[in-house]
């Protein structure tokens, strides 16, 4: 998924490699690209057939996987062949759809990634009332207008370039200043740039959360939802339910009666005598919220891993319109750059087997089989 490796094509066309150095390289992106599309097959059937992954907010993770899945099908085995071969051995009318594809790819994966920052931001600061409107629908539409945004930002630009320099060996996009700054802007940038804010808004209401935990009588946590009042102390509740003639009896109450429960047509008060009823809407409010923290982190990880293999090629890619000949790079650093980008399309398989137990459980179902050639549970 890149904006731009072609356009440093004079790093293609000047580029000689070694027998043993293509087979090597070879080797190692068909590596990678096997293991892209294994590992993001795998990512789509855990969250289609695994209970615990089927929230509806992981069909972002679906539709990423796929966009994963198409670089590793339609873009990186012709920038390999591009690479190797110094020249463009296919067709004028495939070099215009494999560049169009490959910055639609690019734009995809980080509005995709800024799709799910905004929504673990709403599922953390909202838990009850964004919880009911996370409906399968709701997400699917939303992943429709990512992928409207993504070629809002990525085909325009691709309809006025001048192809009057381009011919069966060359495939390049338009190294015009306008053009830079347009795609790295609007593909990168101001993405990343949003995402950040997000990732640090969730670690402000996420660390007050830890300072505040439900059932503690403090402030309320900055940035929740008023409408969600599970996480409001057992004597506020109490006093908001009851008239103020009635606030020292409710208190008394609550002294007799410790253990509280939150339900829809208002708090009961559970005698201490009573075993507190499992699986009370609170506690499973309180699992879900847990639950949203831990994969935030995740998706965190996979946020700033997109950055890190991203940053240095479009970097040095913007550095082409700010400074083209003060901020001249060699070719062969930016041509790693542009492939240490193309790597991260492997990696969130990776990220999610590590740092995500329902993930590695799904992995392990869908992989492994006992004696008996069935499922391991």
């Amino acid at each position: 998924v890149n904006v731009g490796a072609d356009g440093n094509n004079s790093a293609y066309m000047s580029k000689t490699y070694q027998p043993t150095d293509k087979i090597s390289f070879a080797i190692a992106i068909t590596f990678m690209m096997i293991l892209t599309i294994v590992g993001n097959i795998l990512v789509i059937i855990a969250v289609l057939t695994s209970r615990s992954l089927k929230g509806a907010q992981n069909l972002f993770l679906v539709s990423l996987a796929a966009a994963d899945i198409l670089v590793a099908t339609l873009i990186i085995p012709f920038s390999l062949a591009y690479e190797l071969q110094g020249y463009w051995a296919f067709s004028t009318i495939w070099c215009e759809i494999y560049r169009a594809l490959d910055v639609l790819f690019c734009t995809s994966s980080i509005v995709h990634l800024c799709a799910i920052a905004l929504d673990r931001y709403l599922s953390i600061s909202r838990p009850v009332s964004y919880s009911i409107k996370r409906t399968p629908l709701r997400i699917k539409a939303a992943i429709v207008v990512v992928w409207l945004i993504s070629a809002v930002i990525s085909f325009p630009p691709l309809l006025t370039l001048d192809k009057s320099e381009g011919g069966e060996e060359v495939c390049k996009l338009n190294n015009e200043r306008w053009y830079i700054l347009y795609s790295t802007i609007g593909s990168f940038f101001a993405p990343c740039v949003i995402m950040i804010l997000v990732y640090v808004r969730i670690y402000q209401i996420a660390k007050q959360h830890t300072r505040c935990p439900p059932g503690q009588n403090c402030k309320a946590v900055t940035g929740g939802n008023p409408g969600d009042k599970g996480n409001l102390p057992h004597e506020h509740m109490l006093q908001v339910s009851q008239s103020k003639g009635s606030k020292v009896q409710v208190l008394n109450l609550t002294c007799r009666y410790k253990n509280t429960m939150v339900t829809s047509s208002g708090t009961k008060l559970v005698s201490e005598e009573t075993p507190k009823p499992q699986g009370t809407p609170t506690s499973r409010r309180k699992a879900m919220l847990n639950r949203e923290k831990r994969f935030t982190f995740v998706l965190a990880v996979v946020m700033g891993v997109f950055v890190i293999c991203w940053f240095p090629f479009f970097f040095s890619y913007s550095l082409q319109a700010v400074c083209p000949k003060i901020c001249s790079i060699p070719d062969s650093l930016f041509i790693f750059f542009f492939w240490i980008g193309y790597c991260n399309s492997c990696l969130n398989p990776v990220i999610y087997t590590i740092f995500n137990k329902d993930f590695r459980k799904a992995f392990k179902k869908i992989l492994c089989r006992d004696t008996k050639g069935t499922r391991v549970a």
